[in-house]
């Protein structure tokens, strides 16, 4: 079994190389790094040229900024794993939890995993009240809409086989992503399962940029 992991930059000058070696010290080790860079402008295009293309598999250069859907579609076009994994540059998901993540697909159980930071007893910063509120009422709009009953719509950790993810095309643009992933897999009748991740969210003084 060999997992993909996506990773989608854009400004992340800060966190890039710490997220790289994460991903790569994580259980497993049959794994498929692929970066694409939405076209930064902080200087995390030039640490990608010269020092994170030769510690991944692919790194992709958008020339002009195209978004999120954008930078996860030419991730999950170029995958080869028989799993896919989004791993965002933030340092608030742990690749360690790669193993609990893919385990469902792996038994033969799921075809798609939600990480979910509500669910289970795993260890989650407290910060911010009014993100888990924001967070609650969109993961409850979409299971209304797609009769599912996910705790965590919106995580970043969403694990995929391959054929499922390659076979959906994502029109939403920015950070729509979460919600239209969702309601296409669950209107392809797939089966999707959720696991409890730890969640270690970062303040807005520590770079935080979105719920």
């Amino acid at each position: 079994m060999k997992l993909t992991v996506v990773i989608p930059c854009f400004n992340e000058l800060g966190t890039i190389c710490k997220v790289i070696e994460a991903v790569k010290a994580s259980p497993v080790k049959d794994i498929e790094i692929i970066v694409v860079d939405d076209r930064s402008t902080d200087g995390t295009r030039e640490l990608l040229r010269s020092k994170i293309e030769s510690q991944v598999d692919k790194v992709f250069y958008h020339q002009k900024n195209r978004g999120k859907r954008a930078a996860l579609s030419t991730g999950f076009a170029a995958a080869t794993g028989d799993i896919v994994v989004v791993q965002d540059v933030d340092l608030e998901y742990d690749p360690n939890e790669y193993p609990l993540l893919i385990e469902p697909i792996l038994k033969g159980k799921a075809d798609v995993v939600f990480g979910s930071r509500f669910c289970g007893g795993n260890p989650h910063r407290v910060v911010y009240y009014w993100h888990m509120l924001g967070n609650l009422f969109l993961t409850t709009l979409s299971n209304m809409l797609t009769n599912i009953n996910l705790t965590d719509m919106e995580t970043c950790y969403k694990a995929f086989k391959r054929e499922v993810i390659q076979s959906i095309k994502i029109q939403e643009n920015r950070f729509g992503f979460e919600p239209e992933i969702t309601a296409k897999v669950a209107k392809m009748g797939c089966r999707i399962f959720e696991v409890s991740i730890s969640y270690y969210e970062r303040t807005y003084k520590e770079g935080k940029k979105l719920a």
